[in-house]
């Protein structure tokens, strides 16, 4: 994994420009999903934590972008705000 991991990191900081425009369409859709899940089962104090979380990720990951932060804190904000959003997402739609 460490490996596969080290790859993926090289390849993006090679390619910045692309993966941060990728970076911000899928965060953007994934986030987008993802609340769209969450209000499925309602509006209730649990729902509004995920919803913060889900809003506090994707946010995350434009402003390093917008801030010109470098590559490497982008990469793992992506991550975070990818994965984190995928289970919120799977967690509701499975509910």
């Amino acid at each position: 994994m460490s490996t596969l991991y080290a790859k993926i990191s090289t390849d993006w900081q090679e390619n910045f420009l692309l993966y941060a425009a990728s970076a911000i369409i899928l965060c953007t859709c994934l986030g987008g999903i993802t609340v769209l899940s969450i209000f499925q089962n309602g509006s209730g104090l649990l729902q509004m934590i995920q919803l913060f979380v889900v809003v506090v990720l994707c946010n995350a990951v434009l402003a390093s972008i917008l801030t010109v932060q470098k590559p490497e804190i982008v990469f793992k904000a992506s991550i975070a705000s990818l994965s984190i959003c995928s289970l919120i997402a799977t967690i509701n739609f499975i509910l």
